[in-house]
Order: structure tokens, then C-alpha cells, then sequence
């Protein structure tokens, strides 16, 4: 199909109010081919949906987020009823957030981690064309092909913007704190870590540690067991490190082998975007707004209110 063709169902559903039905009968399609294209108008940025009215529970938790917790900024969406859609309606939110950020920011070099959500914020950013922003991986990446692979979201956002790209080719984990410092301490990686240091903007998930998590089910050594990590006081990770709690990285050998940047420097990141919801990430949200490892939160209400409860900043 044409993009002539997608902005024509697009016109007749969103300005001329005809159903999908109607419009495949207009047109010559079926109502399941209508409704991929107007999925399609909306993650290509031909369509733009945006509510004129705040949701005033919404609007109170992102108040409580930026004057209880310390951040530059918080969007709160409100929680599907339906929980398969929170990391596609989450990225819709940090996908029209960063849109609008780099508009009027205009960072130089963007870090991106990986996971789910953030594979959905990049395909809600509207393109553009910034050839003078670099976009860099905080951390090592799967050896399987994912799409939620940090290899393809950073190279699928370096497309989005027209922007230069480049990669930290090594695996999450090296074998020992050891072997991280031999790796990451070799020639060859010495560009992209000094372009991490530089970062000006990082883009990054949080995992828990339930099977929902990509790195509980793909990217855990064979020696580390979820087990051993919540007998450590894990509540889920940030980077491939893992956090207690109350925002302590834990006294356990894996935070020592994550080729990935260290938390102490993210915290100095000028603007930190943490993009993640569901009830299940509510314990690992409190714990990255207790470490002040966040400058931006986007999450949903459901998420918001477990994790203020979790940090007593509500009742």
C-alpha cells in the first residue's frame, strides 16, 4: 500500500468520522488491513493524538514525583485496563516527550539502553532530521538478534533522527570484574566509552526480576540465579545492575561484570530519562527514585502510586 493510501484512511476515519468497516468498503480493503494502517498513520507520526484535558489523578502524581522525589520532570499515563498495552502506550507518551525534548534541547550525544518499552518510544518519535547528534549504547547487548536488542534500538533511533551511531559490541556481562576491566580497558573501545562519558541525554528502561524481564530470560550468566540475586536484596536492575530496595546496588559479583556505564556516572548525566510501568516495575521504580539516578520518569498511574507507596511518599 501507498503512504497516499495511509493518509487517506487516515483522513476518512480521524476527519471524516467513517468507521473502519466503511472505509474498506470505500476503498477495496478489509477491516483488519484498515485497522494496521491507522496503528501504522499513528507510529509513523502521520497521526498525532493528543488530549487537551489532564487526568487530574494523573497530573497530582506527576507533582508528587517532581516535588517529593527530586526530578526534572514526570509524565504519567493512566494504566490500561488491558496490561499488554502499558509498554505500547508508555512508549507513545516518552516517544511524543522526547520529540518535543529534542526540539527544544537539542542534545549532542544520546545514550539508549534496551528492553521493551524503550523499543516503543522509538517508534513514537516523530523523524527528523539531526545529523549533528550521536547516538551511543550505554551497554553491551545480547548475541542473539532481538529487536529489543540495544544494537537495533539505538541504530532504529539513529535512523529516526538522521543522526551517527555507534555501538559498545561487547556481550552484558564479562566472566569476572576482571575480565570487564581487561575488556573494556582494550583500544578498541576507547571512542565509544568516551563518548559515554560525554552523554548529555540517556535514554534507559528499568527491569525487575519476574520472567517479564528480557534479562531475567535472556541475558543472566548460566552461573547467576534469580534466586541468589533476591537473597542479595535485588529488586530488579538498571544498566545490568542490579538495586536493592532502597537504591543500593547489592553486595553480589554481577554489578562488578556488567559491560555497561556505571551507576555512579549516570547519576551525573545532565537529563536521565527512565521510561518503564506495570505494577511489577513499582519496587524497582522506588528504588531508582530513592537513588536520584533519574532526572525524567515516565510510567504509568498504577506504577506511580506503588512505587510512592513503597518510599512512604503515599498513603
Amino acid at each position: 500500500m501507498t503512504d497516499q493510501t495511509i493518509l487517506r484512511v487516515a483522513w476518512l476515519y480521524y476527519m471524516e468520522n467513517l468507521t473502519q468497516a466503511e472505509i474498506g468498503e470505500r476503498l477495496g480493503l478489509t477491516r483488519a488491513r484498515v485497522n494496521r494502517m491507522l496503528s501504522d498513520a499513528r507510529q509513523s507520526g502521520v497521526v498525532s493524538i493528543r488530549l487537551n484535558s489532564s487526568f487530574a489523578s494523573c497530573t497530582e502524581l506527576e507533582h508528587r514525583l517532581r516535588e517529593q522525589c527530586g526530578l526534572q520532570d514526570a509524565v504519567v499515563i493512566p494504566s490500561p485496563e488491558n496490561p499488554e498495552l502499558t509498554a505500547s502506550l508508555i512508549g507513545m507518551a516518552a516517544g511524543a516527550y522526547l520529540t518535543k525534548y529534542l526540539e527544544q534541547k537539542r542534545p549532542r550525544i544520546i545514550g539508549i539502553g534496551w528492553g521493551a518499552t524503550l523499543r516503543e518510544t522509538i517508534r513514537y518519535v516523530t523523524p527528523a532530521e539531526y545529523p549533528d547528534i550521536s547516538i551511543v549504547s550505554m551497554m553491551g547487548g545480547l548475541s542473539r538478534g532481538l529487536e529489543l536488542n540495544t544494537f537495533e534500538i539505538a541504530g532504529e533511533l539513529a535512523h529516526r533522527l538522521h543522526a551517527e551511531c555507534s555501538y559498545l559490541a561487547a556481550p552484558i556481562y564479562a566472566s569476572s570484574r576482571r575480565s570487564r576491566d581487561t575488556f573494556m580497558a582494550q583500544e578498541v573501545y576507547q571512542d565509544v566509552l568516551d563518548s559515554v562519558a560525554r552523554i548529555d541525554l540517556a535514554l534507559l528502561s528499568m527491569g525487575d526480576l519476574t520472567p517479564r524481564s528480557l534479562l531475567v530470560r535472556h541475558g543472566l550468566p548460566p552461573d547467576v540465579k534469580i534466586d541468589d540475586l533476591r537473597a542479595a536484596g535485588a529488586v530488579g536492575d538498571v544498566l545490568g545492575q542490579f538495586l536493592d530496595r532502597n537504591g543500593r546496588q547489592i553486595d553480589h559479583g554481577i554489578n562488578a561484570r556488567a559491560i555497561a556505564m556505571q551507576l555512579d556516572k549516570l547519576a551525573q548525566v545532565p537529563t536521565s530519562m527512565l521510561i518503564a510501568g506495570g505494577t511489577n516495575k513499582a519496587p524497582i521504580i522506588a528504588a531508582v527514585l530513592q537513588s536520584r539516578l533519574g532526572k525524567v520518569l515516565v510510567t504509568d498511574e498504577k506504577a506511580a502510586q506503588g512505587a510512592l507507596k513503597l518510599i512512604g511518599k503515599l498513603k
